[in-house]
């Protein structure tokens, strides 16, 4: 029986680390949380805000993905998309979901990040 989702894996280009990093732990106020040795050796870096998990492992043919994406319940939301916007990440706001306010932005290699608030309670 399936508990609970432990993390969401994306995809990144070789030596994509530092930008990465930059974006995650800096723009999005993750903490980065060590790969075990086996893992840290093929690359990526994982990152960490209260329960969840973003992994972003080395892909040799990496092409980010146009539709999949992990979508991030955030608190505050226009103040976080004005962080996003302030380092140079850009934002798409979508009013498509009944309930909530959200926007899209993207990571410094491509993947596609979807940022969401209930506004219904």
């Amino acid at each position: 029986m399936i508990a609970a989702l432990d993390h969401v894996q994306l995809a990144a280009p070789a030596g994509s680390e530092d930008a990465l990093r930059a974006y995650y732990a800096d723009t999005l106020g993750m903490t980065e949380i060590p790969k075990p040795p086996a893992l840290a050796a093929r690359g990526g870096c994982w990152f960490q805000a209260g329960p969840v998990q973003l992994h972003l492992g080395i892909e040799q043919d990496f092409r980010p993905a146009k539709k999949a994406h992990p979508g991030l319940r955030v608190t505050d939301i226009e103040a976080y998309a004005a962080r996003l916007e302030a380092d140079g990440a850009p934002v798409r706001w979508d009013d498509d979901l009944p309930g909530h306010r959200r926007f899209f932005s993207h990571d410094p290699v491509g993947n596609r990040l979807e940022f969401l608030e209930r506004t219904d309670g």
